[in-house]
Parts: C-alpha cells; structure tokens; sequence
C-alpha cells in the first residue's frame, strides 16, 4: 500500500467550488452540514491515486472529531468518511459514468465511528487504513455492501489484542443520502463486533443485530460507535440477548441466504474421465463456467434471500435485468470475473446427478447447521458461491419455486452450479448428526455420509481448496 499522510486538502478546495469536483463537493457539502466548525479536516490520502496507478482506490479519507450527544449518552467519537467509492469526478477516470438516475460509482461511501479515548488529541489512522482494505475488495470483487451485511475479519481491526475482530454494515445514523450530478451516494458505517456477534448475525440476521448493539451502551449505542477496548461481547453483558436471538432464528429464520466460500462438490454419479463430466472439481482440468443467465439467476436469489417474503421463489433464468439494477459493468455479490457470456444457456442442459461429494472448508462447514436450520427449516434457500471459480452450490427446500432440482431429482446441475434439493425429513435427520459443526472448535477433518440418499459431505483444510489444480 502506498504511504499514506493526513493532510488537510479540504480546505484547500473550499474556495475553489467552481473546479472542484462535483462529486467531492456533494459529499463535503453532506459532511459541512453535520461539521460546519470544521472547514478543514484531518484528511489520509494514498500520495499516487488510484487512477494514475496507485494500489489505494479512496483518494481521501475524511477525519471529523463529534462530540456525540451528552443527553443520549453518545460519548465523544471520531467519525471517519471514505470519498472514492462513489464517482467523484464523472470523467471515467475511475467509474463508468452512467447517468444521474442511478447509483454513482457503487452507489455508497463508508463511514465509520470509532471511541474517542481520554487525552487523544487527534484521531488514530489505522481506521483508513481498514477502509482502503474494504475499498479493494470492492474494487477488485466488484461486489457491493449492502446495510446489514457482515464482514469476516478474523483479526483485531486495529491490529492489536482486542476483540473486535469482524464488521457489520449499517446506515450512519446522520449522514444522509446525497444527489450528484453522477448519481446518488449513501453513507454505510462499519461497526466492529466481537466473534461471537458475527456469528449471531450469520445465524439471524445483521439487522436484528445491529438493533441488540443499539440498546447496549458501551457496545455501540444508538449510533453503534466503536469501542476497541470493549472486552465483553452483548450476551456477556446481557445474557437474556441470547434468547431474543435464539427466539429470532426459530420465529424468523436466517436472513443470510448465501456466502462466498471455499467449497466444491464431485458427481460421483461419473468417473471422472467421463468427457461429459460436468464435476465442478476435475484435477487437471478447467471447471466448466457459469453462464452469464445462470449467474443471474443465483445473484438474484441471493438478493431476494435477503428480504423475508411469505413464499420463497427463486428467480426465473432471464437475460433481463429491472430497471433499477445498476449496468451490466458492474457485478452484485455472486457474479464473477469470468462469467459473463461465456456460455449460452440454451446449450447448458440439465443433468440430474445421483450421487454427489461437498466439500467444504471449516469455516463454510460451520455454517451447513444455519443453512439447514435457519434457511431450509423456514421453506428457504442457501448458496455457497467458490470464491476461487465458478462452482456454485444450493440448497434448497421443498416450498421454493424455479428450482431445477426436484423431488424426484433432488440433485441437478447447469454447469458448475449445484443445487440439491432436501426434504424436511432429511434436515432433521442431517441436523441430528452434524452438529459438532456449530463449534469453530472442532476438529478440522470430518466427514459425514447417508447412503441411502447418496450424499457426502468432507469438511477439509484450506489449502485442499488453495490448489492451483482447484
């Protein structure tokens, strides 16, 4: 990463609104309205930017002091805003400029709220730091946050010994959304959570989250500010949050309706020099990719996975995208690098399988009792989506529409993607024998089997899905 330094290139601009950057400006003006005391902020910037080369896509990572809000308990905090996510100059220097309708760039800013500690005199920088992470990931994925989303971490945002080891994404509670010239902006803050908080919200929902950190002072309060020093999670604090999650899982389900993961599954149905073999996994091989029809489909089930509807349907394939959506340039979460027109969907037939092998890392296999549980039980779905490829797998149940596998076929696949179809019967049964799983303490290795439904499941270490054969 290039060096970065704090510097104070707001204010250098505010007499020059005539040349500034139409999209700088719109964001500036959303941040004067809440900061007019402070024309000049603390600003880090990578010294080459992103569009002349540089590794670091923000230009700018604005640095505010808040006081916070002494009648509501709101202690005083830092308040950092990201400005480069969103099309900040509209010349397709870095975003593809598309209109005022919608979104601009990606749509969105981060922001984030960290807790002000006692004699610090300016704001600690490693918080754009972690930013400039999140933007890469953005930038390189092509894959948009949404509110309510979780991001795995797996180390202390600061690099230190603190718990606040993984993020949730919610609206900044002021920052409201801006109109500019390239399209519209909001605001998404990162809240940093402890361990055991992501995984309640993979189990439930990060919403319902996000509301228990709310009504607990010291671990957000109403504007979900961040605390590194916070060494006890909510259910330490307050054991009875437990129950109104596990309540929340058994009256709602889980909203998460699918993951990238390290994963893969084998048709044991084939030998595997079969040339018609589909296998998402073929050693020696390139795995067969998705089309550009089936990519759409998974990405639009994912997308209504995440709102709770009566009936859970899974989209038709279709080339046609809303009017809302944004341009075919850019990609939602599920849609990779390579799929786009690959394959025409009509020469992508659909192979029911007899016998299929998933495999799956320790950390997508800790989640197969959610997906069982909070996805299936409830009539849902659930997709694990290879972040190394185009293999995809589905679960799904006998309530949800537009599947291709069926009762009769309970395993089918179009390309690399999977779907497998189980019963209510079954998951409970499945349920009963996997769950060690739930516990990130247990063994690496494991495999379970059932016969007679002829199905496998291997969790395995993570370089099995490293190799470069993978």
């Amino acid at each position: 990463m290039d060096e970065m330094r704090p510097s104070s290139g707001a204010a250098a601009h505010l007499g020059l609104a005539s040349i500034f950057p139409p999209g700088l400006q719109a964001i500036y003006g959303e941040c004067r309205r809440l900061y007019s005391d402070q024309a000049n902020p603390l600003q880090v910037t990578a010294i080459v930017k992103y569009w002349l080369g540089g590794p670091d896509p923000l230009d700018y990572i604005s640095m505010y002091r808040n006081v916070g809000c002494p009648g509501q308990d709101i202690p005083e905090h830092w308040h950092y805003v990201s400005l480069g996510l969103s099309d900040l100059y509209g010349d397709n220097r870095v975003h593809e400029f598309t209109g005022q309708e919608g979104p601009s760039g990606f749509g969105f800013e981060l922001t984030f709220r960290l807790k002000r500690e006692a004699g610090e005199t300016a704001p600690p920088t490693w918080p754009a730091e972690l930013m400039q992470g999140l933007a890469r990931y953005v930038f390189q994925s092509e894959n948009t946050f949404c509110i309510g989303d979780h991001i795995s971490w797996h180390c202390p945002l600061d690099n230190s010994e603190s718990r606040i080891q993984h993020m949730l994404l919610t609206e900044d509670p002021q920052l409201q959304p801006v109109q500019t010239p390239f399209g519209h902006i909001s605001f998404l803050q990162i809240v940093g959570v402890c361990t055991e908080e992501l995984q309640a919200a993979q189990q439930w929902n990060g919403q319902g989250i996000l509301d228990l950190l709310r009504g607990v002072h010291i671990a957000g309060g109403p504007w979900l500010i961040t605390d590194m020093r916070r060494g006890e999670t909510i259910f330490d604090i307050d054991p009875h949050l437990q129950e109104r999650v596990d309540k929340g899982i058994e009256t709602d389900g889980s909203n998460l309706s699918g993951v990238s993961a390290k994963c893969a599954w084998d048709d044991l149905s084939r030998p595997p020099e079969d040339e018609d073999d589909s296998r998402s996994i073929c050693i020696g091989s390139q795995p067969r990719r998705l089309s550009d029809k089936d990519t759409e489909q998974i990405r639009e089930a994912l997308r209504k996975g995440l709102e709770i509807n009566s009936k859970t349907v899974l989209p038709p394939i279709s080339s046609q995208r809303h009017g809302h959506d944004r341009p075919q340039s850019r990609k939602d979460s599920l849609e990779s690098e390579s799929s786009a027109a690959i394959v025409p969907h009509e020469l992508v037939r659909t192979r029911q399988l007899e016998s299929v092998h998933l495999k799956f890392n320790q950390e997508s296999g800790t989640l197969l009792p959610l997906c069982l549980r909070g996805r299936l039980l409830h009539g849902r779905h659930f997709t694990y989506k290879s972040i190394n490829g185009d293999t995809a797998i589905t679960f799904v149940s006998t309530g949800v529409e537009g599947a291709f596998a069926t009762e009769e076929h309970p395993y089918a696949a179009h390309g690399p993607w999977l779907q497998i179809l189980l019963t209510e019967e079954f998951v409970e049964q499945m349920l009963s024998e996997i769950q060690d799983l739930s516990s990130h303490e247990s063994k690496l290795l494991k495999e379970y089997s059932w016969p007679d439904k002829k199905l496998k499941i291997s969790v395995l270490p993570d370089a099995v899905f490293d190799s470069p054969l993978q």
